[in-house]
């Protein structure tokens, strides 16, 4: 038997998903189970491969942490993956337990979010575990809580054994009218080679500039050439921000953003059914702060990242409203533009 572990989390020392992993690696590889892990944070253009993994395995295991908003961009990326071009076939026949320690709210959020994800792709999601402890000595020092953590294991060494069936549910009808009308039939072979291109990036980088060079002879040929008139910004930051600001109803706040490395603050005013302002000031009073290069903005202004993954990856330091910082990316929608 072979089990795969796939962790979601930013791998820190401190994160408690980390001591839960390797209990359920201990009792698996005593029960002569082959264990294989992979961390998503070290690989992150990996990720869109990772799906071709599934087929070595027999069942899976999904540990994500909440550090403060569901289950991570990481963890999210794979499932996304799996949707788009992970063999549904082999899918259907895994078992998958979901991990969830959390050091804030949310861990049974969390959990169901994985269990109907699995469901929807078609696999079998068994009871996992969730928990919210603040550090993992919480574990070591209770053995009732090892005790669980050991059994739960068990638990899915004898699910995938037993090939335990479950009645049917809601999600099967979703996976039925869903995947199977909307998403592209390809072999499990062409899922894969597909796979292997998203995450080339010189591959993906070499097919939008042939999109945009047969765009722009098109264009042309169609006498659509005409130049229109767009409004003069301060710099491709600033202009990032108003081009694609959408305003909430009786939502106000104000954000500043250090860019350390052009020694700029980007200072952001939103105000209910006023105007954006945004631009260049000194540092001040404000709902959230933050910290972030200027390449890390020029990547959210493309649509390549979100403040929301920026700041689960590290990249991207915040202080002050979280609720308020999540709204960043619900008023400016930046769309990638290829």
């Amino acid at each position: 038997m072979k089990i795969n572990i796939y962790y979601g989390g930013r791998g820190l020392l401190e994160d408690p998903t980390l001591f839960v992993i390797d209990r359920i690696v201990q009792v698996l590889e005593e029960l002569r189970v082959e264990v294989k892990r992979y961390n998503m944070y070290e690989d992150k253009s990996g990720i869109a491969t990772l799906p071709n993994t599934l087929k070595e395995c027999d069942g899976l295991i999904l540990a994500s942490s909440v550090e403060w908003f569901g289950i991570g961009g990481y963890m999210q990326q794979f499932l996304d993956m799996c949707w788009l071009y992970g063999d549904k076939e082999k899918i259907s026949g895994l078992y998958m337990m979901p991990v969830v320690v959390a050091t804030a709210y949310g861990e049974l959020d969390a959990e169901l979010s994985l269990k109907k994800a699995w469901d929807i792709l078609g696999g079998t999601s068994i009871n996992g575990i969730a928990s919210y402890v603040e550090t993992a000595e919480v574990f070591e020092r209770n053995s009732a809580f090892l005790s669980l953590i050991e059994k739960k294991a068990e638990d899915l060494y004898r699910s995938v054994n037993q090939k335990q069936v479950k009645l049917p549910t809601s999600n099967t009808a979703v996976k039925n009218n869903i995947i199977k009308k909307h998403n592209i039939k390809l072999t499990p072979q062409e899922s894969e080679q597909l796979s292997k291109f998203v995450a080339d990036d010189g591959y993906v980088k070499k097919q939008k500039e042939d999109i945009e060079e047969l765009a722009a002879m098109f264009k042309h040929m169609l006498g659509d050439d005409e130049k229109k008139e767009e409004p003069v910004y301060e710099d491709d930051i600033v202009g990032g921000f108003f081009k694609n600001y959408y305003p909430e109803k009786d939502f106000s706040a104000k954000y500043v953003i250090v860019i350390p490395d052009i020694s700029k603050n980007l200072i952001i005013d939103v105000k209910s059914g006023e105007e954006l302002s945004c631009e260049y000031g000194e540092d001040q009073e404000a709902d959230v702060k933050l910290k972030a290069e200027s390449s890390m903005m020029r990547d959210i202004i493309a649509g390549r990242m979100t403040f929301q993954k920026g700041f689960m990856s590290g990249e991207i330091t915040a202080k002050g409203n979280f609720k308020t910082l999540r709204m960043l990316d619900q008023i400016f929608r930046f769309r990638y533009k290829k």
